[in-house]
């Protein structure tokens, strides 16, 4: 099936307790569709200013499979900006400056090539963006959305909005407690499902993530990997995203046993993300890595 993602593309300044990288390729849309590029061909719809670096896009451009026909230039316009500084804890993460730039003007429009794409991702972004994308898709048949703790606070009626139209969402535990009030994923994820998705994915970092669907629930480790292969957890829940994303569209089904299925390979692809700076690990990857890891995976976990 045809996949499409909307989302950010961005500037990343990355400080860790090893090194950091200044204005490496960063943004939700960018780690997801060259993580998805691995499993299917992904068509990407997002705007940046002028002053996006051309390596930047030679970077994307690289993964092949990534369209970028839905990726606008804006003249005059500031590309989206991120600086963030991780403690010991990889999990613990200051923000150091947000620079919105572009994404305070008009969304991008969706290409017409674009329009026929049947599965939807709504990378992380105001849900009343999100919102704006789903009906430039008629084709949809299975429609994903991400979101933030800002937009749970701050745009919390648009969120609302925004499950009632969409048929998943991808969200890590504190997340789905600040929009259910429990702690439990498996509580928050029923509770998700009750506002309009079909299924909620709720991630819980270095403990896996767990499926909460209306036909079951289902769990998958995170690939376990110890603390030297730790260099840049940046993107990894978008990566995490695009494998899942990719799976589906490769096997052209959307139950739930595909979406198992793609939670594994995102899972993977997310292990991967974390072992360099921004894209760089990806950039790096071979397929045949990728499926000893996944093999390696399926292993541990006794999946499939």
């Amino acid at each position: 099936m045809r996949l499409a993602v909307t989302g950010t593309i961005g500037i990343d300044t990355v400080y860790t307790p090893r090194d950091r990288r200044e204005g490496a390729p960063g943004g939700s849309a960018a780690y997801f569709s060259a993580a998805a590029s691995f499993m299917a061909p992904v068509r990407l719809v997002a705007v940046v200013g002028d002053d996006w670096p051309a390596e930047h896009r030679a970077a994307l451009a690289g993964f092949a499979g990534v369209d970028l026909a839905g990726l606008e230039v804006r003249p005059g316009a500031r590309t989206f900006a991120w600086g963030g500084k991780y403690a010991d804890d990889p999990n613990v993460r200051e923000t150091m400056f947000t620079q919105v730039g572009v994404l305070e003007e008009r969304p991008p429009v969706v290409p017409h090539d674009f329009r026929d794409s049947e599965l939807v991702f709504l990378a992380n972004t105001h849900p009343a963006v999100q919102l704006g994308f789903i009906d430039q898709f008629p084709s949809r048949k299975l429609v994903v959305a991400d979101t933030m703790n800002l937009w749970i606070q701050t745009a919390h009626s648009e969120l609302m909005d925004l499950l009632k139209r969409v048929d998943g969402v991808i969200l890590n535990d504190s997340e789905a407690a600040m929009i259910t009030g429990s702690k439990n994923p498996v509580t928050a994820g029923r509770g998700i499902l009750e506002h309009g998705p079909s299924f909620a994915i709720v991630k819980k970092g270095e403990h896996g993530a767990v499926l909460i669907h209306r036909d079951g629930l289902a769990v998958i480790p995170a690939f376990p990997a110890d603390e030297s292969q730790v260099i840049d957890p940046t993107g990894a829940g978008d990566a995490f995203a695009g494998g899942v994303m990719g799976a589906l569209a490769k096997s052209g089904r959307t139950d739930m046993a595909a979406v198992q299925d793609g939670m594994a390979w995102g899972t993977v692809l997310a292990s991967f993300t974390i072992e360099a700076f921004g894209l760089e690990r990806l950039q790096a990857l071979q397929k045949s890595e990728l499926l000893q890891r996944h093999a390696r995976m399926r292993d541990i976990a006794r999946f499939g």
